[in-house]
């Protein structure tokens, strides 16, 4: 199950039955599945993104990306994985998808921050 000790007992003492935790602990690692395939689905087939990571060695407010892939996988509620640009790469530690055009990924060392991606840099706006 998907909820650690203390939050089933939480539920159980809401009110909730056992079946009732469980199917709401599936319904999260459902929804953590569908994200991922949301973002995948988002950066594949794309071969430059833009975002609004800040980066010392550009001059855009929306620095422009080429994208080989993003890699994700799924654990319970956590979605982890990697992002590969052209030259170099970085951990991916969670995501969702805000609009159809804009994703957010929590990016790992040596970013530490949200950024978000959209495939034309009017959609950062």
């Amino acid at each position: 199950m998907h909820f650690d000790q203390r939050t089933q007992r939480a539920l159980a003492d809401a009110g909730l039955s056992t079946d009732e935790v469980r199917a709401a602990s599936e319904a999260v690692v459902a929804a953590t599945n569908d994200a991922a395939d949301e973002l995948e689905t988002f950066f594949d087939g794309l071969d430059t993104v833009y975002s609004d990571m800040d980066q010392a060695h550009s001059a855009s407010e929306f620095p422009e990306h080429g994208v080989e892939y993003l890699d994700l996988f799924t654990h319970a509620d956590d979605i982890r994985g990697y992002l590969r640009f052209g030259t170099w790469g970085v951990p991916v530690e969670g995501g969702r998808v805000l609009t159809e055009d804009v994703v957010e990924l929590s990016l790992g060392p040596t970013i530490h921050d949200r950024v978000r991606f959209a495939a034309d840099r009017d959609a950062l706006r």
